[in-house]
């Protein structure tokens, strides 16, 4: 599966844009999945936990879970997982987790009522690139950031986050999240 995965996920090097293409590989229970195969310039591509357990997240299979927090790995080429906030666990929870001198990206579901009053969640992507973090790894996540974005497919909420005055639920990620609702 992984030479199959990598056959899919090859770049051109006049190119600084990653390539999508749809494939589909066979499981042990006779049906196919979809694949949506991404890597960037950078030659990060995201694991396949990273994809599987998303999957769970969306639709509300096995462990339930509040967070997500992804990291670029020791070696430089994948997108992993580097913790889960259980269902238990607050957006403030979320935001602790996150290094103060070092990227991550986040994905969270977000609960909050609408203008309407009705109760409502929305699945809210964050790339947390603080200014204090040093110029590699901001390059190499901003570089990286359109894969796992492909990966997390049917997050339709993106926000690009660089100091924790921009992380504020009240200030700044309620009023984009209520936009969606």
């Amino acid at each position: 599966q992984t030479a199959l995965w990598n056959a899919f996920c090859t770049i051109t090097p006049q190119t600084f844009f990653f390539r999508r293409q749809h494939f589909s590989l066979p499981t042990s229970k006779g049906y196919q999945h979809e694949y949506l195969c991404c890597k960037m310039s950078t030659g990060v591509v995201v694991q396949d936990e990273v994809s599987d357990q998303f999957q769970d997240f969306k639709l509300k299979k096995g462990e339930q879970l509040r967070y997500f927090i992804y990291k670029i790995g020791k070696d430089k080429k994948s997108i992993e997982i580097e913790k889960k906030g259980t269902k238990d666990k607050t957006y403030d929870d979320f935001v602790a987790d996150l290094p103060e001198n070092d990227c991550r990206y986040g994905l969270i579901e977000v609960e909050f009522e609408t203008d309407d009053n009705r109760e409502t969640s929305k699945l809210v992507f964050i790339s947390w690139n603080p200014d204090t973090a040093s110029v590699r790894p901001k390059m190499l996540y901003s570089g990286s950031k359109e894969a796992i974005k492909a990966a997390l497919n049917g997050v339709g909420i993106h926000i690009n986050a660089t100091d924790y005055s921009e992380l504020d639920f009240e200030a700044s990620i309620l009023p984009v999240v209520k936009r969606f609702a």
